[in-house]
């Protein structure tokens, strides 16, 4: 996911970032789960 140019070895810090950016995405797509609710359940429904 990351587009850094370098390849030198990973820090604990990478780790935790990684970790923080997978906690964002599931959340924001927790959250448009429900805004849309009505739309995925159609959609299931089809």
């Amino acid at each position: 996911m990351t587009s850094d140019s370098h390849t030198g070895d990973r820090t604990p810090l990478d780790d935790v970032m990684d970790d923080i950016r997978r906690e964002l995405v599931l959340r924001v797509a927790k959250a448009d789960r429900e805004k849309h609710r009505d739309i995925y359940d159609a959609l299931e429904h089809e």
